[in-house]
C-alpha cells in the first residue's frame, strides 16, 4: 500500500521527522530530497518528463513519506496536485514553461484550489475574482491555507470568477507576481516545516497565457480524483506506520489487540484496493462522493490506529522521550480530519446529496 522509498531518503525522513514537525528543519530543504527520489514523477505520463504508470503511484509515494512524517506528505500532495494541474491543463504552452522545473522540484507547486473544491460542492463561494484588463487579467482576492509555498520560488493553482460573469477560470500565479503577498508560515500546533500560509491577491496582473482552465466547473471533476486520493494516501500511510508501531509493543495482555490491529489492517487495504480500481477508471469522476466516503473513512481508521499505538505501547507512550514519535503521530493524526475539504464538509455534502435524491 505504499513505494519503497530510497533508503536514504527513507532514513532522512525518519530521522527529521520530529523537526520536520516542529519547524526547526527549513522547508525548503524537503522538496529537493523527495524530487531528487523521483517521487513528483510517478504516475506522470513519460512524454511529458514523467515516469509512467498509474495514478495509484503517486498515491503511494505519498503513503510511503506519511509513514514518516505527514508534513513532507503534505508538502509532496500539494506538489503532485500541481502537477496534476499541469499534466491536465488544455494550456500545452503553460505546461512546457512550468512542468520541468516543478518535476525536478526547482520550483515548488501548490494546489490552491481547496477553496475551489469546496465551491465545486456546494459549500461556500469563491474568494478570488479576475477582470479583464487590456491583454490580460487583474486577479483579487485571498487564499487563507496553502502549503508548499516556497517563499523563493512557488507557482499556485487558484479558481477565480470572472468579474464579467461567464464560466470559472483556474489561473497560475507566481511567488514574483507584483500584487501577491504571501504571509509568514501560519503558526501551526505541528507540522511546521511545510511551508503553509497564505496569500493575499491585490491587483494581480497576469496574462491569459497563464490560465490553466477556461471553465473551472468542466475541468475541476477530472483532477479532483487525484486531489483526494493523494489526501488519502497520507492517512493510508499514517494510518499503516501506527499499526505497525503496535504490532511491534509486547508485554502481558497485548495479544487482546491483535483482532483490532488485524481489523484495521484488512480495511486499509480494501480501501486501497478500491482506490486504485477507481482512480484507473472514469468511477471517481461520475461519481465522487464514493471516494469523499473513503476519505471519511480513512480519517477514523488513523484515529483508531494511533489509539492503539497508544493502548499498546502503554504508559511509556506517554513519557516525554519514548512516546515522542506517539506524541507526533498523534498530532499528524488530529490533522487529517482538517485537511481541506474537511470531514465535516464532506460529511455536508454526502448528507444534502442524500436529501436531494
Amino acid at each position: 500500500m505504499s513505494a519503497a522509498l530510497p533508503a536514504g531518503l527513507a532514513d532522512w525522513l525518519a530521522a527529521s521527522a520530529e523537526s520536520i514537525d516542529l519547524g526547526e528543519v527549513p522547508a525548503g530543504a524537503i522538496l529537493p530530497r523527495l524530487a531528487e527520489a523521483g517521487l513528483p514523477r510517478l504516475g506522470v505520463p513519460r512524454d511529458f518528463g514523467g515516469t509512467g504508470g498509474d495514478a495509484i503511484y503517486a498515491v503511494d509515494a505519498v503513503a510511503a513519506v506519511a509513514r514518516e512524517s505527514l508534513a513532507a506528505a503534505f508538502m509532496l500532495w500539494g506538489h503532485r496536485c500541481y502537477v496534476e494541474f499541469l499534466v491536465q491543463t488544455p494550456n500545452e504552452a503553460l505546461r512546457e514553461r512550468q512542468l520541468p522545473d516543478i518535476l525536478s522540484g526547482k520550483v515548488a507547486g501548490a494546489a490552491g484550489l481547496s477553496n475551489a473544491m469546496k465551491f465545486l460542492a456546494g459549500l461556500e463561494p469563491l474568494q478570488v475574482t479576475a477582470r479583464g484588463e487590456g491583454e490580460g487579467l487583474r486577479i483579487d482576492g485571498k487564499l487563507p491555507w496553502v502549503t508548499n509555498l516556497r517563499p523563493n520560488g512557488f507557482h499556485v493553482a487558484t479558481a477565480a470568477d470572472r468579474a464579467e460573469g461567464g464560466p470559472t477560470i483556474i489561473v497560475a500565479l507566481s511567488h514574483d507576481d507584483p500584487g501577491l503577498t504571501r504571509s509568514e508560515d501560519l503558526a501551526l500546533m505541528g507540522m511546521r516545516s511545510s511551508d503553509t500560509a497564505a496569500i493575499r491577491l491585490e491587483g494581480v496582473r497576469i496574462p491569459c497565457d497563464r490560465i490553466l482552465s477556461e471553465n473551472a466547473q468542466a475541468w475541476l471533476p477530472g483532477v479532483r480524483p487525484l486531489f483526494i486520493a493523494l489526501q488519502c494516501g497520507m492517512a493510508i500511510g499514517l494510518a499503516a506506520r501506527a499499526l505497525d508501531e503496535a504490532d511491534a509493543c509486547t508485554g502481558p495482555g497485548r495479544a487482546i489487540l491483535s483482532g483490532d490491529l488485524s481489523d484495521l489492517r484488512a480495511r486499509l487495504g480494501d480501501i486501497h484496493a478500491e482506490i486504485a480500481a477507481g482512480l484507473r477508471s472514469t468511477v471517481f469522476v461520475a461519481r465522487p462522493e464514493r471516494l469523499f466516503e473513503l476519505r471519511i473513512a480513512l480519517a477514523d481508521i488513523v484515529t483508531k490506529a494511533v489509539m492503539l499505538e497508544l493502548q499498546a505501547g502503554g504508559g511509556r507512550s506517554y513519557l516525554r522521550e519514548p512516546g515522542r514519535d506517539f506524541a507526533r503521530r498523534l498530532r499528524e493524526a488530529a490533522f487529517v480530519p482538517i485537511i481541506t475539504p474537511s470531514v465535516v464538509q464532506l460529511r455536508s455534502v454526502l448528507t444534502t446529496a442524500k436529501q436531494a435524491a
